[in-house]
């Protein structure tokens, strides 16, 4: 009996396809099963293709390039159409390839192989004995799906480790996987090139010692895929004994069944090897070994991408650090604290700084002890052109505070500096940057802002910088601010009350080459904090500036346990603080989002007020509280507590805590310190009334009685406002609130220069003004106007009690805690 006629009797076709040609050959069999027939027939591959699912012939290709590459069988399950598209059933064909080659030197290959019909069972049911099941191909493409999804997702090749030591192939999941990665010169050839496992997953450490490190000449089934470019798959444990033997007693205690060592290939280069290893031997069908390429394609690409995520954070951080500085020596009787997290965008540098200045012995004392500058800013952009000016302009800063200038003299230089990098020839032997009229230069902007938006030529447009500069005198705690567009600092009184404090500034540097940068004093008195920070801390996450300030607000005032705060400067409980190292620099722990795990301006809270300190000194609680305050910015779910802004882009944050300690003697023995603000309104400032008003409600914002604030808050505008209209000098307003919450104090006072003392009037009913000393009698529970050596001091007082109880006395003045503008 014929081989053709056994074959027939058991269902089973036979044909052969000419790649070269396109011609396709069938017997009698394979016609029928292919819908002709039954007899021998001579077709083309057109008309098969025209008889089968569409979808299946798609994979036909895939899996025949396959099986020649790996000179293997390919075995394909196909759906045979009808004329009206309907699948009338499904056959199974395996095929050799036959590679000749004809006269020319072409490749010419051949396909010889059956078809036999297979029952297609219920979705989801096994076929005994094979891997394969009825809806195997819609669990092959949703677990592709999702491990594409996963992989695309990984950052980092931790993550990428991670993901591929989760994926639960489907039918034949390994149980032990290994990436095996090149390292070593590219072009050196395999002498000068090493195999390492840089993940494994089911294994012990003690278990990869043999194969962490070797050369691609080792006679491993990894280095041979690295040499080849191809697979290996070992089926059996004699299959893997009898290739290579030499591996095989290092490999035989593991007690698996079969291993499949694919190449890790990215843009034609080998990268490495992934080995998945199975406890139960399987057979490494066609299919699965297409899920197994698909899989090792997907995650070379996703280790590729990450790699090159991780060389650029490397870079990025090694140029910030290089960038920012280190904070000086400890400075007595203060704390400072410093933070830098880059944006999360590409190579994650921008021009956010911070900086420590020790100022020169001529401007005071010796530098130990002496004046010190703090400096942040932030230059335009979020890119290396934004790093390289911040990095200019902050050794610019330096050089002109080394000098001994004042802070609106060093802000001035500084502007000079950044628009004269502006006004640098270009290729029309202008101005750097777009030309005015032309595309990329915005009428109505100044010539520093002009053509600096996004894009190719944003890099060589100009840039502008805000920054804030001030000196600090650390003895008296006297601050001088010059300001220049930055944000205003903030300062937490001893009490724990955050107010934001208003103060002169003027433009961005470099939008003009000539800028005047008036000058503000604050006093920072002892157990008085202040934050410096750029607009990222208080905007990323769609926030403007009072959403932002409002999730700052609950951190920056909530409780402390340790010198800097606290009643009694008494130490924690005793446990201890977490490990956050220096706390200098987020960078150190990566994109700073590490350095915070969890938590929004709540949970920032929380995480300040549950582990106390073990340091009673005030530097440990202030680093704490840095973290804290970035944490409310960037913890996870900082992404819930988003702002009314629809722009949710991340930005640079630096920020700068500067703390001045309580005296050790009088912090045991004085009551509850007082609050207070001061500011000067000066006669073509009439708008900072406004500030005012807005300065005294954030003073008062725990006070017992609305009412009372709305009474103050009028007062004050009305006291206010007769300086500016009926004299020709500033005004300067001091307030203070004094006393145990409940039983407060509130003293105003308002001081001019005019010696005209003001005059009860008893206005008409239509009369606009003589009200003042009217309002004052009738909601002040005290009030008065003293004469002083030049000018004099309009004061009122409010009792938060009511004024049943006698007023709190005011104490000794003490110079040094006094706050002046």
């Amino acid at each position: 009996m014929r081989t053709e006629d056994v074959l027939s009797a058991i269902g089973t076709g036979l044909w052969r396809w000419d790649l070269l040609s396109g011609a396709v050959t069938l017997d009698a069999e394979a016609a029928r099963l292919f819908g002709w027939p039954a007899e021998p027939l001579e077709t083309t591959k057109a008309a098969v293709r025209a008889r089968l699912h569409p979808v299946d012939w798609n994979e036909i290709e895939g899996v025949v390039r396959l099986a020649v590459a790996e000179s293997t069988l390919a075995e394909v399950r196909l759906r045979v159409m009808d004329g009206d598209s309907r699948v009338v059933r499904t056959v199974r064909s395996r095929a050799k390839p036959v590679v000749t080659h004809g006269p020319d030197g072409d490749e010419e290959i051949e396909l010889f192989g059956t078809v036999q019909e297979v029952s297609e069972p219920r979705p989801g049911t096994a076929v005994e004995g094979s891997s394969i099941t009825g809806d195997w191909r819609r669990s092959r493409e949703a677990f592709l799906l999702d491990a594409g999804r996963a992989l695309a997702e990984a950052r980092s090749t931790t993550e990428v480790l991670r993901v591929a030591a989760s994926l639960s192939m489907p039918g034949f999941s390994p149980d032990g996987l290994a990436v095996f990665g090149v390292s070593g010169g590219l072009t050196g050839g395999p002498s000068g090139q090493r195999l390492r496992i840089i993940g494994h997953h089911g294994h012990d450490a003690g278990d990869v010692a043999p194969f962490e490190e070797m050369s691609l000449d080792t006679d491993y089934p990894a280095a041979e895929v690295v040499r080849t470019g191809r697979a290996v798959y070992l089926p059996s444990p004699e299959a893997y004994e009898n290739r290579y033997p030499a591996t095989w007693q290092y490999v035989q205690r593991f007690d698996r069944g079969s291993w499949a060592f694919v190449p890790l290939v990215v843009a034609g280069r080998t990268l490495g090897t992934w080995m998945a290893a199975f406890k139960h031997r399987v057979a490494f069908s066609p299919d699965e070994r297409s899920v197994l390429t698909t899989v090792a394609r997907m995650l070379a690409q996703a280790l590729a991408r990450a790699g090159v995520a991780e060389s650029e954070r490397e870079l990025s951080i090694g140029l910030q650090r290089s960038m920012m500085p280190r904070l000086g020596p400890e400075i007595p009787g203060m704390a400072v604290a410093a933070r830098y997290v880059p944006t999360g965008g590409g190579l994650q540098v921008g021009g956010d700084w911070y900086d420590m200045i020790p100022l020169p012995d001529g401007r005071r004392g010796d530098r130990a002890g002496g004046r010190f500058a703090l400096v942040i800013g932030d230059v335009q952009g979020h890119d290396v052109h934004a790093a390289g000016l911040m990095g200019q302009l902050r050794i610019a800063l330096r050089a002109y505070a080394a000098e001994g200038h004042s802070p609106d003299a060093v802000l001035s230089r500084a502007s000079r500096f950044l628009a004269g990098l502006h006004h640098h020839p270009g290729q029309d032997g202008g101005p750097g940057g777009s030309p005015a009229g032309e595309p990329g230069a915005p009428a109505g902007l100044p010539p520093g802002i002009a053509g600096s938006g996004s894009g190719p030529d944003a890099l060589a447009g100009p840039r502008f910088a805000t920054c804030l500069y001030l000196e600090v005198d650390p003895e008296t705690g006297t601050l001088d601010i010059a300001r220049a567009g930055h944000p205003d600092p903030v300062i937490r009184t001893a009490d724990g009350t955050a107010v934001i404090r208003q103060t002169a500034g003027g433009l961005p540097l470099g939008v003009e080459a000539d800028s005047d940068y008036p000058t503000t004093r604050l006093q920072l008195g002892p157990g008085e904090l202040l934050m410096l920070c750029t607009d990222g801390l208080i905007e990323t996450g769609g926030h403007d500036l009072a959403t932002g300030w409002e999730r700052l607000r609950p951190v920056l005032e909530a409780p402390l346990r340790d010198g800097v705060r606290g009643n009694d400067g008494a130490p924690g409980d005793g446990r201890t603080e977490p490990d956050t190292g220096n706390g200098r620099n987020a960078v150190d722990s990566g994109n700073g989002k590490n350095a915070v795990e969890s938590g929004n301006a709540a949970n920032a809270v929380d995480a300040l007020n549950s582990v106390p300190p073990a340091e009673p000194d005030g530097a440990a609680e202030l680093e704490r509280l840095a973290d804290a305050l970035v944490q409310a910015v960037h913890g996870p779910t900082s992404y819930y507590t988003t702002g009314p802004l629809a722009d949710r882009r991340e930005d640079d944050i630096a920020l700068l805590l500067l703390a001045r300690d309580r005296d050790g003697a009088a912090s045991r023995t004085a009551r509850t310190p007082a609050r207070r603000t001061a500011l000067t309104i000066a006669q073509a400032e009439p708008e900072r009334i406004a500030g005012a008003r807005r300065q005294l409600r954030d003073l008062l914002r725990d006070w017992a009685d609305p009412e009372q604030v709305d009474s103050a808050e009028l007062m004050v505008s009305e006291i206010l406002t007769n300086v500016l209209v009926h004299t020709d000098g500033d005004a300067l307003l001091i307030a203070e609130a004094r006393g145990e919450h409940g039983a407060r104090r509130l003293r105003i006072e308002v001081a001019d220069t005019s010696d005209d003392l003001p005059h009860r009037r008893r206005p008409g009913e239509l009369a606009s003004s003589g009200r003042g000393l009217v309002l004052l009698e009738l909601l002040a529970d005290a009030w008065g106007v003293d004469p002083r050596g030049e000018g004099k001091c309009t004061w009122f007082e409010l009792y938060e009690d009511g004024g049943g109880g006698a007023p709190v006395p005011a104490g000794p003045s003490d110079p040094a805690e006094e706050s002046a503008a």
